[in-house]
């Protein structure tokens, strides 16, 4: 327990510190600081429940186990790299004269406050604080998008803020349902018919009507955050308006939670409403985004835009596994949502600093990024070739698994799957290798950029291609056979 709550407090006294403290000329240290605390933290925490097993802890409202400990390990994780790189970057930001000491006290106080959400969310038990956490996440985020004060991040910031908040209005309506059915067979025990577990125990019990309605509101809810088709709109336009760490963030670990609070719900309803119902519809609307984002990769001239609609890509194939069930694709799903975060976060990092030297987002303007530095062009390079699913990367893996039980379940989806991951293949690959070789006219950077978060989670996607350890296989395994 004292790993759970050192977890959670790290980056909420982190957030406090930095509100009084993040002008300072330090202040991007301590965020990297405060983020290592965390990431030890959890994998303390990691420890104890490989030890002692599923953890139950404060009247209940905190549940640790297979399926949300390893998710919380990867988010403490990117959340440091982020900061690592997060300090360079916004360096350059502030000599440029984009960003004053004031938003630098705001950004790494909100940094924190984001990372402190979506811990509560991976970690609580009682899905009334899920929502909560979820809501606070949407403030923060809308905060860090609109950083720059510019026309663009500011409407960038109020189109995220609207969309999220009907999507999260329509989350806690199938929340309230989630109440109502569940109050109905607890009875007595009304203050419990919110926690997780409670509700796992007699969902069979749970009227399945009222179940599959909640389903629709719940997914479509958190399905706006997770970038699902077609509320997805808010999604391109913050990655590309916000500051890059932010983009990185919100691909690497937004969209992996309210993905997480989706599965959490479909547990419910699998155990509830006959027929499928609720993978059915995860099914669907994961295909869904994925055609859509793969048609809008090939209009897309703005870099940070381009790899925003890759993030809903694979969003959709996630959705997709996780929509078809069973062991395999849970297993699949898991592993692409791990592999994902770390790629998708690893190229930001690498674009950031590509943007930085071009004085541009727009691919047009980028040329050379491999003479001129070799290190940020083989990185942007190496990281489109392992989010695009070439062997022997980790995406590779988790989407071969993915397609070899979709020939197997659902037929009728793969060439749809295939068509679509062809597609994207040559959208993004044709525009990044114009902007890798070629003839360049770059700036160089103030501050020496920091590359070492880039390769770090490269090497990380690599392994995982090639070997997934012992330890996480059965921790993919224990939370595949959780989801069902």
């Amino acid at each position: 327990m004292n790993a759970l709550a050192l977890t959670l407090a790290c980056p909420l006294l982190g957030c406090v510190l930095l509100a009084l403290t993040g002008a300072r000329r330090r202040a991007a240290e301590a965020n990297v600081a405060i983020s290592l605390c965390t990431f030890v933290a959890s994998i303390a925490l990691t420890a104890q429940v490989m030890a002692e097993g599923p953890l139950l802890v404060w009247h209940e409202q905190f549940f640790v186990g297979p399926f949300n400990v390893f998710l919380v390990v990867l988010t403490s994780f990117v959340g440091l790299t982020t900061a690592v790189f997060s300090r360079p970057y916004m360096r350059i930001e502030t000599h440029r004269g984009r960003l004053t000491p004031a938003r630098m006290r705001l950004y790494h106080s909100m940094y924190q406050l984001f990372m402190a959400t979506m811990l509560v969310a991976l970690l609580t038990n009682n899905l009334g604080i899920l929502w909560v956490a979820m809501e606070m996440a949407t403030l923060s985020t809308v905060l860090l998008v609109s950083l720059y004060r510019t026309p663009a991040s500011l409407e960038a910031a109020w189109k995220y803020f609207i969309l999220c908040g009907v999507g999260i209005a329509q989350a806690l309506f199938g929340t309230v349902l989630l109440y109502f059915a569940a109050g109905k067979v607890l009875g007595t025990q009304g203050e419990a018919a919110l926690l997780w577990t409670h509700l796992n125990a007699v969902k069979g019990q749970l009227e399945p009507t009222v179940l599959a309605l909640a389903f629709v509101f719940l997914l479509v809810g958190y399905g706006t955050k997770v970038g699902m088709a077609p509320l997805h709109n808010w999604l391109p336009d913050a990655h590309s308006e916000g500051p890059t760490p932010v983009s990185a963030v919100l691909s690497g670990l937004l969209l992996n939670v309210a993905l997480y609070a989706v599965v959490r719900c479909k547990v419910l309803v699998d155990g509830a409403v006959p027929g499928g119902l609720a993978g059915n519809l995860m099914m669907g609307f994961g295909l869904l985004s994925l055609l859509l984002a793969t048609l809008f990769l090939w209009r897309q001239k703005d870099v940070k835009r381009l790899f925003a609609y890759s993030s809903i890509e694979h969003m959709g194939i996630a959705t997709f596994a996780f929509g078809m069930g069973g062991p395999v694709a849970n297993f699949a799903a898991l592993l692409h949502l791990t592999v994902h975060s770390l790629t998708k976060s690893g190229i930001f990092f690498v674009v950031g600093h590509a943007t930085q030297k071009a004085g541009t987002q727009d691919m047009d303007g980028i040329r050379g990024l491999i003479s001129l530095s070799p290190r940020i062009g083989w990185g942007l390079m190496l990281g489109t070739l392992a989010i695009l699913g070439m062997p022997p990367f980790g995406v590779f893996a988790s989407e071969f698994l993915i397609l070899t039980t979709a020939m197997h379940e659902h037929p009728w989806a793969t060439p749809l799957l295939v068509l679509a991951l062809a597609m994207a293949f040559a959208a993004i690959f044709r525009r990044v290798q114009t902007m890798v070789f070629g003839e360049h006219d770059l700036m160089p950077l103030p501050h020496r950029p920091s590359l070492l978060p880039v390769f770090a989670h490269l090497a990380l996607v690599l392994c995982l291609g090639l070997y997934i350890p012992p330890v996480l296989a059965q921790w993919y395994r224990l939370a595949a056979a959780m989801i069902g």
